[in-house]
């Protein structure tokens, strides 16, 4: 079998006695494909899971390799054909062409078969850096809509959001990803209560541009601002008039992997509002300032990130206070040095300091990676958009895990004999100064975190007890549900509560926090350990919501567990990218085959107050308000409205789509909204699918849907 550059003809010939790969396939057919139309497809439509050279992430299987061809061998092509056309993206099979499959399949052939140099050749030169300047942006469009003289009026005197603004913002406004810098995700509103919201309705909705959902809109002063993929549309918050649209032209990925592939559908949790500036990432890696009146661009940063092809992402969003504006970097699955939080000056996009989440050697915590070369340290990924303590001046962000096993697994001698492979700044909050990036302390909440139990998820800043006793605390917790609370100030352990979903820590120090791990639960090559939570997690992206005046904290949950199998790499294979650990996800042991839980978790006594479970595994964050309610939306497109006090569900309503995304509440012209976007299931979705075999293709149309009680 010749494979070629062009037209590519694979046949399917037991006798052909070239390549592993030819091997692989029995049968007399062929099937006609060009492997380099399907190297593009790939790019576009594959790779965000799959790898930028086929390697796998811990949420797909790897593509290349002796686990692809043991498993194909022998089998015919059509029967792998037909799978990837019945199951493939997941994200929303039909979103690739029919006709696209042949040659996504003559692009697997041709890469298992050269193997090694054609692989390498997928990567790109090293990115440059970049600097904020005309010559490296994107060309962009900004379309403006007719609109009556006072909405007009209304939008061209915008006041400017400020930093007292952002510390205490008007009822009706949501000025960033959780409303306030505390991440409580709470509402002050209550036109809409527990004995009314059984009257909610639709009052409007809008069909947004196709990318990644977990979308979160922002309201400031009677102007909604919302994000989609490449573009940012600003709405009359009371109508859902679009005002006007800023959309991004960006050029696709053609061949090689790029960093920061713009062929993925972006999953940017939200925007940031500072001044008169709106502030998105794109999903080129780009920072973008935007005139939060007109649509048009302020300045155009580039996030440069270092090596192409290593698919670092901005996936949470911007935190904007003190003139700067932080954001943190994720994946890296091929990235060695692993990810960072950088800060750009709000008025300049001039980059102001950048704080590395893997710490160096020589550097405070670089002792910790068993000795290894930065080359040898992946991870540490900051995907969730930070908090900020206005009083204490620190701005928190939690981190991910490693993306390789082996660094840490087993400890190596160091200097004078220490050993430490704890892995730092991984599993850990960080308190950071926003003007300087000064690391102000750290807590690491899980050592030497193997099993991709991350951290990584909103630092939710609260003041528990009362009176003298009163303390600042920062409450978070990890994949495993183990929730715990530092001190605001100096990061010092305070608690932790365990929710009863992990199998992994034998046992928890109450006074220090320090963790045990299950010793049944070391990764045992090719071995398949039982480990619950799944690598999704009791708890993921979807974030919490506090009562401040309860001190209730408002948590989504899933119940499922996975089969976790270490597979050892040689360094060829760690070079090239992935992760070394693969999941299957499984039911609970004892499972009642009800995945989704909905819990109230008292921060003052520790108790769980209620408890709701039900079938469907939870998609959004959840929304509380003073109205007494808390929303979520599950999987199957149902969005609910639940009793604060005891978890009845009170109203429901089936969206278009599940909303996989953060629900908010703003008010515009007297009247309570609550806005929630639908559609493109994201990795949270999709997982859960093989667990609930009733479920239907996720839908991946993306739209904004919000609700009212009627008008009087």
């Amino acid at each position: 079998m010749i494979l070629r550059n062009t037209l590519l003809t694979v046949f399917i010939a037991a006798a052909a006695p070239h390549a592993a790969a030819q091997s692989l396939f029995s049968g007399g057919s062929a099937v006609r494909g060009n492997a380099n139309t399907g190297q593009a497809t790939y790019v576009q439509s594959c790779l965000a899971c799959h790898g930028p050279r086929l390697e796998g992430s811990p949420f797909a299987p790897a593509l290349v390799g002796s686990s692809f061809q043991d498993h194909w061998r022998g089998k015919p092509a059509a029967e792998l054909l037909a799978q990837m056309r019945k199951t493939m993206p997941p994200k929303g099979t039909g979103t690739v062409r029919p006709e696209a499959f042949p040659d996504l399949l003559a692009f697997l052939v041709k890469a298992n078969e050269e193997g090694s140099g054609f692989l390498a050749k997928l990567t790109g030169p090293a990115a440059s850096s970049a600097t904020a300047t005309a010559a490296n942006t994107a060309t962009a469009i900004v379309r403006t809509a007719p609109m009556p003289a006072a909405v007009a009026q209304r939008l061209k005197g915008l006041a400017a959001v400020t930093d007292a603004m952002l510390a205490s913002p008007a009822e009706g406004d949501w000025l960033m990803w959780r409303r306030t810098f505390d991440s409580a995700g709470f509402s002050p509103l209550k036109q809409i209560d527990r004995r009314n919201v059984q009257r909610l309705g639709k009052a409007w909705s809008l069909v947004l541009d196709q990318s990644g959902n977990e979308i979160t809109p922002l309201v400031h002063g009677g102007i909604l601002f919302v994000h989609s993929g490449a573009s940012l549309t600003a709405v009359d918050a009371a109508s859902g008039t679009p005002l006007w649209k800023y959309e991004r032209e960006i050029a696709r990925a053609s061949g090689a992997a790029r960093q920061f592939d713009p062929s993925r559908r972006a999953r940017v949790k939200s925007i940031a509002i500072y001044g008169h500036a709106l502030y998105m990432p794109t999903p080129d890696g780009h920072l973008v300032a935007l005139d939060a009146r007109t649509g048009k661009l302020l300045w155009d940063r580039a996030i440069n990130a270092g090596a192409a092809g290593s698919g670092l992402q901005l996936s949470s969003g911007p935190l904007a206070a003190r003139g700067v504006v932080m954001i943190g970097v994720s994946l890296g699955l091929a990235s060695p040095g692993g990810c960072f939080i950088v800060a750009l000056d709000a008025l300049t996009g001039a980059e102001r300091w950048r704080f590395q989440t893997v710490a160096r050697p020589g550097t405070p915590g670089g002792d910790s990676w068993n000795g290894a070369p930065i080359e040898e340290r992946y991870g540490a990924g900051v995907w969730t958009t930070g908090s900020y303590d206005p009083t204490l001046n620190l701005a928190y962000f939690g981190v991910g895990n490693t993306y390789t096993t082996a660094t840490l697994l087993q400890p190596r001698p160091g200097a004078g004999g220490v050993t430490s492979n704890d892995g730092l700044f991984t599993d850990a909050t960080l308190a950071l100064r926003p003007e300087t990036g000064e690391l102000v302390w750290h807590h690491q909440h899980h050592r030497r975190d193997v099993w991709d139990q991350d951290w990584a998820f909103e630092q939710t800043v609260v003041t528990l007890g009362n009176g003298p006793a009163a303390r600042r605390a920062v409450v978070t917790g990890g994949k495993t549900a183990v929730f715990e609370a530092v001190d605001a100030a100096t990061g010092k352990f305070l608690f932790a509560h365990d929710t009863g979903l992990s199998n992994l820590y034998a046992s928890i120090d109450p006074a220090t926090g320090a963790k045990i791990n299950n010793p049944q639960l070391e990764p045992v090559p090719g071995k398949a350990l039982l480990l619950c939570p799944s690598n999704l997690g009791a708890r993921n992206w979807p974030a919490t919501s506090l009562n401040p005046a309860t001190r209730m904290l408002f948590v989504p949950l899933q119940e499922s567990c996975t089969d976790f199998t270490w597979q050892p790499r040689g360094a060829k294979e760690t070079a090239s990218g992935g992760s070394d650990i693969r999941f299957t996800p499984r039911m609970r042991p004892g499972s009642d085959g009800k995945l989704g839980r909905l819990i109230a978790l008292d921060l003052d006594s520790g108790r769980v107050a209620w408890m709701h479970r039900q079938r469907m595994p939870v998609a959004s964050s959840l929304l509380a308000t003073a109205g007494g309610v808390v929303f979520m939306a599950d999987v199957d497109r149902h969005f609910g409205a639940y009793d604060q006090d005891t978890g009845a569900l009170l109203w429901s309503t089936r969206l278009p789509a599940a909303a996989e995304s953060s629900p908010i509440a703003f008010a515009a012209g007297n009247r309570q909204f609550i806005a929630v976007v639908s559609g493109e299931a994201s990795h949270l979705g999709n997982y859960n699918r093989g667990l609930v075999p009733e479920l239907g293709e996720p839908v991946t149309e993306i739209s904004l849907q919000v609700f009212a009680l009627p008008e009087r």
